[in-house]
């Protein structure tokens, strides 16, 4: 049961079972009765294939399903377990580094562990100034038991939820603020951030011996030591269940272990089992974009596993503190008035006695997305009301390139938090922004959610010290630095690919601005949302507590015109005179594989001048006949045929870096030797231990559209075989065809799942809190 790094965040391989994989179809090698060449295929229009005119794609039987929860699960990569098999790592055999003389700059993994590491200081310390510990089993008090009464009495039908749940907001601890004049950017001296502790031989041998006991793989002992410390040998054998918290571990996999361990023991109502699944429960969700759930869907969840008392499994868990409970909907008790009063006295019902109020709707959390939302929604209400509101940037408004350009310039001198919306021309509005608020000698600069997304954004304001990386900017690696109260010297930041912002990563952002800073959040709200929890774009926008300026600037080109159109759910012929957009019709999963590497290899390159490595593959899942997995094997064969001897990689192979959940950073193999393997990740230097180079990097000629999200390249290729159908919605086809810039190529085996898709398959839901908590805040600059 291997989860490549890229399948899922967090724990990664429990969202899709990997363990009923089938062999890629032998059809991948049968050759097809057309070349793909885009200069030959058609006449001048790109245009959606009729049915009628080709034959139906044929999924392959035998074909994974695991590109049907595509949409519903993000692919945001994290290491994860082989629960099947021992792990291997890297070939240790040497090389020569092509950069040896170079020293490696700050990594995208240390930077993303400095910055998480930094958010989980601040939670526990916020979990400590809120209650003492809980002991297993023990009564809860305060809030806590407020809430746990809460829920008992809302499911009894005795009170409405609104009478235990009402509470007054903590008073807002007082903040440092953003230093009055403007100074110089500061680039401080590039420092390494810690490395991740390793395991010590002593605690990887005694978790090695309770798996052997417990019938469970040794290669679980290293990740199980990473998810539940030094102790995690003992921890294992007075609980087996915690093995659920190592990444691709499932229900019934800790079940046989645990059974192993305790015999008669343990049964499906046992505590420590309804608890370890109340989590498992909500990790789950979590990798589905979730940061809370409902206690109603736990309840199901848990049911499906043989408990037979959900709710009191539920309430067990609370107790213990593996989740916390909230309250959304539910409006306070009305305050009752003296005719009313008078009215009861007299025997009669009080006015609206029998209309029904807002449903209350429970809901379960883990702590630290509770925690990371509330810390986001205090910090952006923070932003709002501590910024100048009367600043005067009227001239550099007047200046600036384009309208929609102009009316951010004006929206954000008077507001301390503004979102921008728009497609890949938009991108412009936001440089230009950023060049005002330059000229007006303020520290300003724009953070983009990847390398590519840095390299564009410095094209854009002609200044390569005017764009960060998120990861490069809160490490210190890129950008001002901190000032002596430890907070981003700067007075405006600019994030683009907002909707790439998961809810921790944007709480560490926002608690690193002083008093007085602005914060644009800009982005498309038409792609995929973030591989991490939270939708902070979504619920931003949707909450109004800030002002909104919408882009007026449209997409160029055909390829422009068809992703816009997408966009509001139409997918329409386009005229592409120079072939910028070309679909190829294919008849199954081992066709589809086929016309990619020709596309690739030969077509592309011949037509358009790109070179192979610079034109990139998406398609819609990893497994299956024509997933990234087939796909980059049959891409490495054409394009870069070797021995795979540096733990299955060689010099010049394409590969996606997982540095952290939720960061795919592609990168190309330059050597290995005894310290790991060696990468060039958009010209930083990076070394991948041995220990980390099976689960943290996979050939990336092909990647999920997730992976690639935030990212764009001089061409795509995207594979659609007919077992993707499932996994297509209006966000994956708009993002997936946004990402060439000068030629689109689709390899269309889903027949109408495609046109279906765009017009009816909208995004996921995610539940989240982030949206009742700004509405709840009071900030002055809320959109009308």
């Amino acid at each position: 049961m291997t989860a490549l790094p890229g399948e899922t965040p967090g724990t990664g391989g429990t969202d899709t079972p990997q363990d009923a994989v089938s062999p890629p179809d032998e059809a991948g090698a049968q050759e097809p009765a057309a070349d793909a060449d885009p200069a030959s295929d058609g006449a001048g229009a790109a245009e959606v294939v009729d049915p009628a005119s080709t034959e139906a794609a044929e999924p392959d039987a035998g074909a994974e399903a695991e590109a049907a929860s595509t949409e519903g699960a993000p692919e945001a990569e994290a290491a994860s377990a082989d629960t099947e098999g021992a792990s291997t790592g890297a070939g240790t055999e040497a090389a020569s580094t092509d950069a040896a003389s170079s020293e490696p700059e700050l990594s995208e993994a240390q930077a993303e562990l400095a910055a998480q590491r930094e958010l989980r200081e601040r939670i526990e310390q916020r979990k400590a100034a809120k209650a003492a510990p809980i002991a297993a089993g023990a009564g809860l008090s305060g809030t806590a038991a407020d809430l746990l009464a809460a829920v008992r009495a809302v499911e009894s039908g005795e009170k409405t939820g609104s009478a235990f749940f009402a509470s007054p907001a903590p008073a807002q601890a007082p903040r440092r603020t953003a230093p009055a004049a403007a100074q110089p950017p500061r680039t401080p001296a590039l420092q390494a951030a810690p490395a991740p502790q390793s395991a010590s031989p002593e605690a990887l041998d005694a978790v090695r011996s309770v798996l052997v006991e417990g019938g469970a793989p040794e290669a679980l002992a290293r990740p199980a030591v990473g998810a539940l410390g030094e102790q995690a040998g003992e921890l294992l054998r007075t609980d087996p269940w915690q093995l659920l918290a190592v990444p691709g571990v499932r229900p019934e996999q800790a079940d046989g272990f645990a059974r192993a361990l305790l015999g008669a023991d343990c049964g499906p109502d046992d505590g420590r089992r309804t608890a370890a699944l109340v989590g498992w429960v909500l990790e789950r969700a979590a990798l589905q974009g979730h940061t809370a759930l409902d206690a109603e869907a736990v309840r199901a969840a848990l049911a499906e596993r043989a408990v037979s008392d959900p709710d009191a499994a539920v309430l067990e868990a609370v107790e213990e503190g593996v989740a916390l409970l909230f309250q959304e909907g539910g409006d306070e008790e009305p305050e009752e008035t003296e005719a009313d009063a008078e009215e009861t006295d007299e025997g009669g019902l009080a006015p609206d006695a029998d209309a029904p109020g807002e449903p209350v709707r429970i809901l379960l959390g883990l702590d630290r997305y509770a925690l990371a939302e509330e810390s986001l929604a205090d910090g952006l209400a923070r932003l709002v009301n501590t910024c100048e509101k009367a600043a005067d940037w009227a001239e550099a408004a007047a200046a600036a390139p384009s309208p929609s350009a102009a009316e951010l310039i004006r929206t954000t001198a008077a507001a301390g938090l503004v979102t921008h919306s728009g497609g890949e021309a938009a991108r412009a509005e936001p440089a230009a922004l950023i060049a005002a608020a330059r000229g007006l000698g303020l520290r300003a600069f724009g953070a983009a959610h990847s390398e590519d997304g840095r390299r564009r954004l410095s094209a854009a304001t002609g200044d390569p010290d005017t764009a960060v990386t998120l990861a490069g900017l809160l490490s210190g690696a890129q950008g001002p630095g901190r000032d002596e109260d430890g907070a981003l010297a700067l007075d405006l930041l600019v994030v683009l690919d907002a909707p790439q912002l998961d809810v921790e990563g944007a709480a560490v952002l926002v608690e690193a601005l002083a008093d007085g800073a602005r914060l644009v959040l800009s982005g498309d709200p038409g792609v995929l949302g973030s591989a991490g929890a939270g939708r902070v774009f979504a619920d931003v926008l949707a909450a109004r507590t800030c002002p909104q300026v919408v882009s007026r600037t449209p997409d160029p080109g055909p390829i422009g015109e068809l992703v816009s159109g997408i966009g509001i759910g139409e997918l329409n012929q386009v005229d592409a005179p120079g072939k910028e957009v070309v679909i190829v019709p294919v008849r199954d999963a081992g066709e589809a594989v086929h016309r990619t590497v020709q596309l690739v290899a030969d077509s592309v390159p011949r037509a358009f001048s790109i070179p192979a490595d610079e034109t990139q593959v998406i398609t819609v899942g990893h497994g299956g006949a024509a997933g990234t997995r087939v796909l980059n094997e049959a891409l490495k064969q054409r394009l870069n045929p070797g021995p795979g001897r540096f733990g299955g990689f060689d010099p010049g192979d394409r590969v996606v870096h997982v540095p952290a959940p939720g960061r795919a950073v592609p990168g190309v193999v330059r050597s290995a030797d005894a310290e790991g393997l060696h990468l060039d990740c958009g010209g930083v230097l990076v070394v991948v231990p041995q220990e980390r180079v099976e689960s943290s990097v996979r050939h990336g000629w092909a990647l999920s559209a997730h992976q690639a999200a935030g990212m764009r390249w001089p061409a795509a290729v995207v594979v659609l075989p007919g077992d993707a159908a499932q996994g297509l919605s209006r966000p994956w086809v708009y993002t997936a065809f946004g990402r060439g810039e000068r030629h689109l190529s689709v390899v269309h085996g889903v027949d109408q799942a495609l046109p279906h898709a765009v017009a009816q398959v909208p995004a996921q839901e995610r539940t989240t809190r982030l949206r009742p908590l700004l509405e709840a805040l009071p900030t002055p600059d809320a959109a009308s």
